[in-house]
Formats: structure tokens, C-alpha cells, sequence
């Protein structure tokens, strides 16, 4: 069930971690009028715009006799079950049951419903648990909240584990060998040593030895979402605005399935933003989705039990940070087993 605080640390590591907020959807998936089904942290959910156009989030499923909500019908503020016709609001109480109007299930919120945000292209929804409903403060990453960085975002669905695409954004080596003839990471050293640098947000893995010429660094921040920030460097001839930063999120789908959330921005104003947009609409876009899609191919051809049977050495000091991380916060979600 949605919220359930009964799930194991294996169970939440695999699927996603509590307590935070993710990226479900982009907001240009979702018309006004709209709704539709998604699956997010393993578990089935009704998106739907309110009549105001605001994003709304659901349980997919009738507090009645448990049919998809996504079936149904959009009624504005509500969503009646095609099943028996059952109104649902979008705080998941009970609105209406109009064969036995006047019945008990009137009036009780009986359908889990999620905090949401819509921000930068993206909704986000807060996944807590039954120990902690009320959202966490979210801070969003300064270039989707600063005017004068313009971020353009793009979405792609990967069967990958959530795990295996965050670790590939923390090991910034790959983009020497696997993006090598990309029109961007074709230069620098085939060598480097790393470290690790904390912050007050999380913590940055960058090489020792180079900066700004290959994908030579990447900060991990938790500001109530996760996400990591990176840049390339961009010769003048790709426009205005300097380094082409990324920042990128994911949405845990289900255990072999993500959502990948990349926000392609740069410093541009006025006349040079519009040709920053341009040059990447007409010429740059295409090019960033072939470097994606080596990322996507290797990271489908891994197994899914790929992190059993590793050996690994200095460069992954990144990705061993990570792991370690997620691997308490799951530990400290999952709810203790009983004795037998």
C-alpha cells in the first residue's frame, strides 16, 4: 500500500527512498484538463490537473473496491470511479457515492494523496511515510530558480535501477571512455585521481589534476530532492552563456525502471537567451541526446545484480559514498522486524 512504513531496507533501496520529495512527471505530459496514470517508487498513482490547473496526485485506487481511479473520470476537483461511480477529491476524501448517497464512506479521506509542486517544467511529489505525512522543506537547485540562468528540461524513462543511474552521475571517469566521441568530452586525461569534498548539501567528487575541460567534477546535494549539478565546458561556437551545466534528478519508478529528470541550462539574458534556446532547439539538442543514450544502452545492458560481482578501485570512491548513504537512509526508514 501507498505510504506503507512496513517495507524492508531492501525494499526501499530498490525502489526508492521515503521521505522526500521526487520528480514524477514532466508538467508538459500532463494537458490541463488531463490525468493519467504513473508509477512512482513502485507503486500506481493518478496525476491529474485540478480545474485551476494545479497538479494533483493520487493513490490509483477506489477506496471502494479498489479500481483504478485512472479509469475514471476527470470532474475538475474530483475523479469519479468508472467502476461504480465514487467521487474522490484531490485531498483523497470521499466526495460522493452515488448509489447510496448519504453512506458511511462520504466525508472520510479514504485515498492517499501526495503533497505536490510543479516547478521548472517538472512535478514533484513528496513520498513520506505513515511516521512522516507533512513534506520536508524543499530548496530547489539554484539554476532552475534564478532568472537569469535559462534551464531547459528534458525527460527520458530507462530500464535501469534508480541506484545504477545516480551512481552513473557520481563517476565523472565515464565520460572520458564511454562519452569519448561525444562533440564535447573528447578531451583530457584517460587518468586521474579523485576526492571527495563535503558540503553543508552533500558532497562534490571532482579529479585533482583537471577543471574544466572534460566532465571533471559533479556535486551531490539533498535540499529535500536529490540532485547533482555538473558542467562541461562549451567552446564559443555553441552560443552564449559559457559552460553548459546539467542538473540532473531521477524518479525511482519501480526496481528495474527510472524516470531521468536533465536540466540543460547556461547564464544567458535577453537576446542571448533566445539564441541559446535556438541553437539548442535547432542544432545542440540532438547531439545531447546521443551522449544520453550511451549512458541509457550501457546502463540497460548492466545486470541487475551488477553491484555483487564488482572490483572496484579509487575512481569509485563517489559511488561507494553514495551507496553508503542510501543504504543507512533506507535502514532507518524500514521499520524494525518483529521478534518472532
Amino acid at each position: 500500500m501507498p505510504l506503507s512504513t512496513t517495507d524492508t531496507a531492501a525494499h526501499i533501496y530498490a525502489n526508492g527512498l521515503r521521505n522526500q520529495w521526487h520528480p514524477v512527471a514532466p508538467s508538459a505530459s500532463l494537458a490541463p484538463g488531463a490525468m493519467r496514470k504513473i508509477t512512482a517508487l513502485g507503486e500506481p498513482w493518478l496525476l491529474f490537473r485540478r480545474a485551476d490547473g494545479a497538479p494533483a496526485l493520487l493513490a490509483d485506487r477506489c477506496p471502494h473496491r479498489g479500481a483504478p481511479l485512472s479509469l475514471g473520470k476527470h470532474l475538475g476537483d474530483r475523479v469519479a470511479c468508472w467502476y461504480h461511480g465514487v467521487e474522490v477529491e484531490t485531498d483523497g476524501t470521499v466526495s460522493s457515492v452515488p448509489g447510496l448517497p448519504g453512506c458511511a464512506l462520504e466525508g472520510k479521506k479514504l485515498v492517499p494523496s501526495l503533497p505536490v509542486r510543479e516547478v521548472a517544467g517538472a512535478i514533484l511529489a513528496y513520498f513520506g511515510d505513515d511516521q512522516h505525512p507533512e513534506p520536508v522543506p524543499l530548496t530547489l537547485p539554484e539554476p532552475l530558480d534564478d532568472p537569469d540562468i535559462e534551464p531547459i528540461l528534458c525527460y527520458a524513462e530507462w530500464n535501469a535501477p534508480w541506484r545504477y543511474v545516480m551512481e552513473n552521475l557520481l563517476d565523472p571517469m565515464h565520460g572520458a571512455f564511454l562519452h569519448r566521441e561525444s562533440h564535447t568530452m573528447y578531451d583530457g586525461d584517460t587518468t586521474a585521481k579523485f576526492r571527495i569534498r563535503e558540503t553543508d548539501r552533500g558532497y562534490f567528487f571532482e579529479k585533482t589534476d583537471q577543471r574544466g575541460v572534460n566532465f571533471d567534477w559533479v556535486e551531490l546535494c539533498r535540499t529535500g530532492v536529490d540532485w547533482v549539478d555538473l558542467t562541461i565546458p562549451y567552446p564559443p561556437s555553441a552560443g552564449p552563456g559559457g559552460p553548459f551545466g546539467i542538473v540532473g534528478m531521477t524518479c525511482p519508478v519501480d526496481v528495474e525502471r527510472t524516470g531521468v529528470f536533465f536540466w540543460r541550462y547556461r547564464r544567458v539574458q535577453g537576446w542571448q537567451r533566445d539564441t541559446w534556446r535556438f541553437l539548442y532547439k535547432t542544432l545542440i539538442e540532438e547531439r545531447h541526446w546521443e551522449v544520453l543514450e550511451q549512458d541509457r544502452t550501457m546502463l540497460e545492458a548492466m545486470p541487475t545484480d551488477a553491484d555483487q560481482h564488482e572490483n572496484l578501485y579509487q575512481h569509485d570512491l563517489g559511488v561507494v559514498r553514495l551507496r553508503r548513504l542510501y543504504w543507512a537512509q533506507a535502514q532507518q526508514q524500514a521499520t524494525p522486524a518483529t521478534p518472532e
